[in-house]
């Protein structure tokens, strides 16, 4: 990894070790041993990529054609990709006694999208006993559902499977229709959306909110987390709610309670989880434009989940919410928000739009679909959200190509990528101001 270090920067070194590891897994699951039928490296890739970014879009069903074995192969991208590569091998190198040298500090800062390497090895332990933790006792929640339906082993299973799948956000279920068949069930709908909402607020904010006693000494990325997804959770759910109640094919046969679990369950899924418990397809083309929107804003910063992060869409927000009052510096729970930070998000928001544009132009010339529907999948996989209105497995091969190349973009981060191929530089001389008309 040190020789690596010193002709790769952080974020190409990342970007490397996760494609190998990519690849790795999509030779694994076109063992014999991995699937009842034969598979294309095409599809191999696809499913691989979509575990390890965990997206959780899929082109082949995942209980039929993977054996158990196959399916634990998902399973371990799954975590790999979750938790993330690097901080599987510094715990490994901790565990071996072995020194973190500052090259691998700035990796991990880089793969955990912190703004330093102050405190990045204590980040990574909490990661992973806080990831442990909280999957294992979802798994022991599942099985309490799960095990007196398919007894001990099958019951078992399907709770350890489903609870790393949640929890990292990935969305990959072992039925064909999702969790339709629970789609009034409060266990599995408390269970399962607790475990992606746990992992969409992001590592940072959990460790906040374990070690900080007092609510106004929470960080300011707490707070806007807390708040921002208590927010817009539930205005997805209202929208849902009132814009699907009538429909036939989502939620006009279902029991009120059922309804709104129905309701609860889609709108917090489209915040980078991929669990369905509705036919998404079915759904009317209002919610599925407002899902296009929330998978787009996506999850939270150092979490599991993808899109431009929540706390990216909000400062976004409140910079034009500030510009149009005519003040010059953004102001939220008593703290202001540097400039740079503004910038950042910008180029995050701009930079993800021109790629999605890109691929849906590419898209709209190799595939003869439904435009909603290929933008819908488009965002999906940007957002590494999962979800599907029924077109992944009908894509031709340059357009699994793009969905593959959108979820690893949408995993790694727009700005990963960009630093990747231009290494930022601090301009040394400064040009006199003038004026531009804008607008």
């Amino acid at each position: 990894m040190r020789n690596l270090s010193i002709k790769l920067s952080p974020p190409q070194l990342l970007i490397l070790v996760f494609i190998v590891f990519v690849f790795i897994g999509s030779l694994l699951l076109m063992l014999p041993a991995s699937t009842t039928e034969s598979l294309s490296f095409i599809d191999a890739l696809f499913t691989a990529m979509s575990a390890m970014t965990v997206t959780g879009l899929v082109v082949v069903d995942t209980a039929s054609v993977y054996t158990v074995f196959g399916q634990v192969i998902i399973m371990a991208l799954i975590q790999l990709g979750g938790i993330g590569i690097m901080t599987f091998a510094v715990l490994i190198f901790m565990m071996l006694g072995k020194k973190i040298g500052f090259q691998e500090r700035l990796l991990l800062q880089q793969a955990l999208n912190q703004t330093s390497v102050g405190g990045i090895i204590l980040l990574v332990r909490r990661i992973v006993i806080f990831s442990l933790l909280i999957e294992g006792i979802a798994a022991l929640l599942l099985s309490y559902r799960w095990v007196p339906e398919y007894g001990w082993g099958q019951g078992i299973y399907l709770s350890i499977f489903h609870s790393i799948s949640a929890f990292n956000n990935a969305g990959f279920a072992l039925w064909a229709d999702g969790l339709s068949k629970y789609v009034g069930d409060p266990v599995i709908n408390i269970v399962i959306s607790f475990l992606f909402i746990i992992g969409g607020i992001g590592f940072t904010v959990l460790t906040d909110l374990w070690y900080t006693k007092e609510f106004r000494k929470l960080s300011l990325h707490t707070k806007i987390m807390l708040f921002g997804t208590l927010a817009l959770n539930l205005l997805a759910m209202l929208v849902i709610f009132s814009l699907e109640y009538f429909n036939p094919g989502t939620l006009a046969d279902l029991t009120f309670m059922e309804k709104l679990w129905a309701s609860y369950f889609q709108a917090t899924t489209t915040r980078t989880a991929g669990f369905n418990s509705i036919d998404i397809g079915a759904m009317e083309s209002s919610s599925i434009l407002f899902m296009i929107l929330l998978m787009f804003i996506g999850a939270g910063s150092t979490s599991t989940g993808g899109g431009i992060k929540l706390t990216t869409f909000i400062i976004i927000i409140l910079a034009v919410i500030t510009f149009i009052k005519g003040k010059q510096e953004i102001v939220l729970f008593k703290r202001s928000i540097h400039q740079k930070y503004v910038f950042k998000s910008l180029a995050i928001t701009i930079i993800s739009v021109l790629f999605v544009f890109l691929s849906m132009f590419i898209l709209t010339i190799t595939e003869k679909m439904d435009f909603l529907q290929l933008l819908f999948e488009v965002v999906s996989a940007f957002g590494t959200v999962g979800l599907s209105m029924g077109i992944t497995a009908d894509l031709t091969i340059i357009g699994k190509a793009v969905i593959i190349f959108i979820m690893l973009l949408g995993k790694l981060g727009p700005l990963t990528l960009a630093y990747s191929l231009a290494k930022p530089t601090a301009a040394k001389i400064r040009y006199p101001n003038e004026d531009l008309l804008t607008g």
